[in-house]
């Protein structure tokens, strides 16, 4: 729009319209009072998305407006609907003072909401990772970067073909998906809501090296071991560039860019992945999923941490064994039933952790970390006899932090309100000066009983008393009776049919400060809140690892639970090739029939590679294929299996296909296993 054009619409049109103009392909969220406005194309497009009215604001440039709002104390759940479909939005506040203000009150755009980068609460799922990713492509070779920025969890991976690509995007499943303008493999991007076309030069190497280098505050990327991984950096530095944008503040959480190696994984393809019902069943839900089975987690990082588990299964044996001890020693000491109950208190500190790091955290985000540091003593104790080299390690990252739990007990309320803006979140006792803000806000009881005791002595008036009303403020009354005892300092202030009010310079001057109390308090406390922040912040490493640390003990704890419950055995895993199973079982199928589910063996060996399995259409040829590949699965992700005895041997790739009528809910039944 030209200068021009420009002018003919009113001084708030223009400032709006320039604030779209920085923000063109988004839906532009425009504070006005108690609402959030959207205007032009936006209102349109938001009416629909959202279902809410469409209406008109007076003209700008001759023109009615079209127009479209929604409740600023309700924008979450309008946010939560558009991520979900895929949508971003810039959030635009006012920062100007209205009273000092020349015309429309300054505004500029806070933060961009986009479904990759969202850290709120109220729009994100809680037991999935929430990941945003970017694809680069050269010779037909990949980069592929994905990063959580509820975790800090930022990971890059080269896969080397188009199908191994389709398998990463499938295993992480992005809600965002950012692609340089010239990408040309686009069969990649269809079917997929939340792509994003970046610029070229976004994706350049030195570009990419340069922000990483700066994120990260270091000379070069060796110390990763990413360094020669051009492609992955390519796509990581558009990654992390694309998030500063949007989040418009320091990601001190994101310390760390790691190569997610195919060397160590076991690999699974995108039908393989599909096929086996990891995390989704073929019709897009949780029923009836391998991770509905296993997931009785305690907390939803934990969860979370589980599908990452299931969905990249290992080949370090060292590592899976590990596993496997700490879950024999959990499931042998009965351990679970202790430190379920207390990591259900704890919750999902990994999130909060990182809208503290954003400095977008609220108050009982506070309150939680404060309550989850609090179980921590509880945590140690049940800990305290842990044998397994593992385990110990798990219990020193989560060892009580005593300090810090000190200083949110002292500095945060029990019940704090939801957010700052009001005030009441910082605890009575913790700052001098904010309680005695306080004090006088709250009218100075004392102060007030002392003036009222003073003054009846001193004149001898017995039926004087000191009050407080909306409409005069502070006042000294006396009855009728008495009014003749007044001295002459005081003014009167109201008659009333037995009484007479009056003021004194005293009580006017302590007027005065009550007024402005409110406000000095109010700034005051949130100056106590931005510094909270500070102290906090020095001690985000450590915090990010007791998330880490309490994830993995609810993982290992619920799978311990799992093998006691579901009467599964410790895998044995060797490196010769061949897979040994004695009445394996279906961990799906077997938990949704009505009848008890009919083992199966398998022997495969060197002398032994193939089985070629015959019989009629619904005959349980699949469910004794996939129950072998769903056995190794459990096996390479450290956890026990449905299984009388089995040796797995090392494995490099899982695939596996699906017979045409295969379908959980409607197959289980005992003819598939005759």
């Amino acid at each position: 729009m030209t200068v021009k054009a420009e002018q003919k619409h009113t001084p708030m049109m223009q400032q709006y319209l320039k604030l779209k103009a920085e923000n063109p392909d988004i839906l532009l969220f425009y504070r006005m009072g108690d609402f959030y406005e959207l205007f032009y194309d936006d209102a349109k497009r938001a009416s629909q998305l959202l279902d809410i009215s469409l209406t008109k604001r007076g003209a700008s440039a001759g023109e009615p407006i079209p127009m479209a709002g929604v409740p600023f104390h309700a924008v979450e759940g309008y946010l939560a609907k558009l991520v979900q479909l895929g949508e971003s939005v810039a959030i635009c506040e006012q920062v100007g003072d209205p009273a000092t203000s020349k015309g429309p009150v300054e505004r500029k755009v806070v933060r961009i909401v986009t479904p990759g980068t969202v850290s709120d609460e109220a729009l994100l799922s809680e037991r999935l990772d929430n990941l945003i990713a970017a694809i680069y492509h050269q010779n037909g070779k990949f980069g592929y970067a994905t990063l959580d920025i509820t975790s800090g969890r930022f990971q890059l991976c080269e896969p080397r073909s188009e199908e191994a690509m389709l398998a990463e995007l499938q295993r992480t499943a992005p809600k965002e998906l950012l692609f340089p303008e010239d990408f040309e493999p686009v069969g990649i991007m269809a079917n997929r809501n939340g792509n994003r076309r970046r610029p070229v030069w976004e994706f350049e190497i030195d570009t990419a090296r340069q922000q990483l280098n700066q994120q990260f505050g270091t000379k070069d990327l060796v110390g990763f071991g990413v360094e020669q991984c051009e492609l992955g950096l390519c796509a990581a530095g558009c990654l992390i560039q694309y998030v500063k944008d949007t989040q418009r503040t320091a990601l001190p959480h994101i310390r760390s860019l790691t190569l997610d190696s195919q060397d160590q994984s076991v690999i699974l393809d995108a039908a393989t992945r599909r096929n086996l019902e990891l995390t989704q069943n073929l019709s897009g839900g949780y029923d009836n999923t391998l991770a509905e089975v296993l997931d009785h987690t305690a907390t939803a990082m934990g969860s979370r941490m589980l599908k990452r588990w299931i969905h990249q299964p290992m080949r370090c044996q060292k590592t899976l064994n590990y596993r496997l001890d700490a879950i024999s020693e959990i499931k042998q000491d009965a351990l679970y039933t202790e430190l379920a109950p207390t990591l259900k208190q704890i919750g999902d500190i990994e999130r909060i952790l990182a809208r503290l790091a954003l400095r977008s955290a609220r108050p009982r985000d506070m309150a939680r970390l404060r309550s989850a540091l609090q179980q921590l003593p509880e945590l140690a104790l049940s800990l305290e006899t842990v044998a397994h080299p593992y385990l110990k390690q798990l219990a020193e990252f989560s060892a009580p932090m005593d300090s810090m739990a000190d200083l949110l007990e002292r500095a945060i309320k029990d019940n704090p309100p939801v957010v700052i803006r009001d005030g009441g979140v910082i605890a009575d006792g913790y700052n001098a000066e904010l309680d005695e803000w306080r004090d006088l806000a709250n009218g100075a009881t004392a102060y007030l009983d002392k003036l009222e005791h003073d003054e009846r002595d001193r004149h001898g008036i017995d039926t004087l008393k000191v009050g407080y009303n909306n409409v005069h403020g502070f006042y000294i009354q006396v009855s009728r009776g008495q009014s003749h005892l007044v001295p002459p300092h005081y003014v009167r202030r109201q008659t009333l049919k037995n009484a007479e009010r009056y003021i004194i310079p005293e009580l006017k001057e302590h007027e005065d400060k009550v007024l402005n109390s409110k406000s000095k308090a109010l700034a005051i406390e949130k100056k106590l809140w931005e510094e909270l922040f500070d102290l906090l912040l020095p001690s985000l490493e450590q915090l990010q690892n007791l998330a880490s640390a309490l994830s993995q003990l609810d993982v290992l704890q619920n799978l311990a639970e799992r093998a006691e419950s579901l009467d599964y055995c410790r895998p044995t895993l060797t490196e010769k090739a061949g897979i040994q199973i004695q009445s394996g079982r279906h961990p799906v199928v077997e938990q949704v029939m009505d009848e008890p589910f009919i083992a199966n063996p398998i022997a495969l060996n060197p002398e032994r590679k193939m089985l070629i399995v015959t019989g009629p259409n619904m005959g349980g040829k699949s469910t004794y294929m996939r129950q072998t590949a769903l056995i190794a699965l459990m096996a390479h992700i450290g956890c026990y299996v449905p299984a009388e005895s089995a040796e797995i041997g090392s494995l490099d790739r899982i695939f596996t296909r699906i017979g045409a009528s295969d379908d959980l809910p409607l197959a289980a039944r005992p003819s598939w296993l005759r």
